[in-house]
């Protein structure tokens, strides 16, 4: 059955894109105002996020009608927790150092093919001829925007390993989506949210105590702290449950449609609020890969 967009689950799904799109412009001005690393800034957001989960857990809890977990479908959560907040964000966060948010955003963007490639290589879902012009699309898309920027930044010698940083979080960031579709449908939506954030605010916390760094932050409190609840409630919790909601009323196939409004949303805030330039080259990559993304919505909705 076709899931029919309605206004309610367009605005929902609309609004939660463009609030998760904010997150690179924070951390781009966060890097400049608070002189801080990628590490301590992403515990802030954790830190900052993970009370808003933990009472997401608490009352989602009460609810009976989900099935138990076995143990090797617990590691799996761990497993997956750990790949969508911690090593997929803290690649991001560490790129975003380099690149420009908007190169950043349109990279990441990549994540619906890696989706499809690993249902290939994993579950043998075979790519059907538009999934596979749909993916030539989109990766001749990041080829032409990484092209133009790197000839308008080819001074910053950290470019090229900005971007694979980027390129690999989306990889990561795809197996969460892949793994999250297989424990879904058994714990509900937000509750592997819930679960997923805790578990990768621990595997932060880890790798802080391990790197033996103390948080590296230079402004007043006020300031650092606006910028963790900024990244926590602004960029990532009311985001995330927008767009939970709106699937619920559109679908996944309509929301990833929706949610192409991303890319663009990100180029025009990082121009007018970050100073970066909007690049030609970027443009066209940015067209070539939201039309990848929706032949791959629209192959999926008819599937």
């Amino acid at each position: 059955m076709k899931n029919k967009v309605t206004l309610a689950g367009f605005l929902l799904t609309f609004t939660g894109a463009v609030l998760f799109s904010t997150k690179a412009i924070i951390v781009k001005k966060a890097f400049v105002d608070i002189k801080t690393d990628a590490l301590s800034l992403l515990l802030l957001r954790m830190v900052c996020a993970l009370p808003f989960y933990l009472a997401t857990l608490f009352f989602t809890g009460k609810q009976t009608s989900y099935q138990p977990l076995s143990k090797k479908e617990w590691l799996w959560l761990v497993i997956l927790g750990l790949f969508g907040y911690y090593i997929s964000s803290f690649l991001d966060f560490a790129g975003l150092q380099y690149v420009s948010a908007g190169l950043e955003r349109l990279i990441l963007f990549l994540y619906p093919t890696f989706v499809v490639l690993i249902n290939l290589l994993l579950f043998k879902q075979a790519i059907s001829r538009i999934q596979l012009f749909a993916l030539l699309l989109t990766y001749a898309g990041i080829a032409i925007a990484f092209w133009g920027e790197w000839q308008a930044d080819f001074s910053n010698p950290d470019f090229v390993y900005g971007s694979i940083l980027i390129f690999f979080c989306s990889i990561t960031y795809a197996v969460y989506l892949v793994g999250g579709g297989k424990l879904i449908p058994k714990m509900g939506g937000t509750r592997f949210t819930a679960y997923s954030m805790i578990v990768s605010t621990a595997g932060v916390m880890l790798h802080y105590l391990l790197s033996g760094k103390s948080l590296s932050f230079q402004s007043s409190t006020a300031v650092i702290w606006g910028y963790g609840m900024l990244l926590a409630i602004v960029a990532t919790v009311i985001p995330s449950f927008l767009l939970a909601a709106g699937m619920k009323r559109v679908g996944s196939s309509n929301s990833a449609i929706i949610s192409s409004v991303g890319p663009v949303s990100t180029i025009i805030q990082a121009h007018y609020i970050l100073g970066e330039k909007m690049l030609p080259a970027q443009v066209i990559g940015t067209l070539l890969v939201i039309a990848g993304v929706l032949l791959i919505g629209k192959k999926e909705s008819k599937g």
